[in-house]
């Protein structure tokens, strides 16, 4: 009898905590909207039409932050207008939503490769090579742009200072007064 109001409150407590867990659910959902600017925006990407096709993208992240495929898709489109530092970063944004999103990964690694960061990109390959115990198609794409990068020829930016030309500029002569 002593216990009895503690196992009650005891109780009381662990049945209010468990039916607030059985009452919400998994919101892991995108939605609807989100879904159908991302298919126009495939469309418009498709046509070639990419200033179009990367505000349909926007729009679906505005609709829904969670829409990995958008900064994937974000992240290819910044690739072919040879922003390999923009692609990054949507790639980033996609990873943080699924680290373990195979397309991120390999699209990174190539956008790693196209900056000139070889070394990273290979780390995003090892991790790729862990996530999928067997051959993907994403393993095989970032090794061959690895290998390709690894046969061009590495050149260093070259500073080049302009010579003065003295004497090319003409003086105003002063008149007298």
């Amino acid at each position: 009898m002593r216990f009895s109001p503690a196992a009650l409150a005891m109780s009381l407590v662990l049945a209010t905590v468990s039916s607030a867990g059985f009452g919400q659910s998994a919101d892991v959902e995108i939605k609807a909207r989100s879904v159908a600017y991302m298919e126009q925006g495939e469309t418009a990407q498709k046509q070639g039409n990419l200033e179009l096709a990367t505000d349909l993208y926007e729009t679906a992240l505005a609709v829904d932050p969670r829409n990995g495929s958008a900064f994937i898709a974000l992240a290819q489109i910044a690739r072919v207008q040879k922003l390999p530092g923009k692609a990054i970063r949507f790639y980033r944004e996609a990873l943080i939503l699924d680290p373990n999103n195979l397309d991120a990964l390999a699209g990174q690694g190539e956008a790693l490769v196209q900056r000139g960061a070889v070394e990273k990109a290979k780390i995003n390959l090892s991790r790729i090579e862990t996530l999928c115990r067997t051959r993907c198609s994403q393993t095989t794409q970032l090794s061959s742009v690895i290998k390709t990068s690894e046969k061009t020829p590495v050149l260093s930016a070259q500073a080049v200072t302009p010579k003065p030309k003295v004497g090319d500029e003409k003086s105003e002569e002063v008149a007298p007064n």
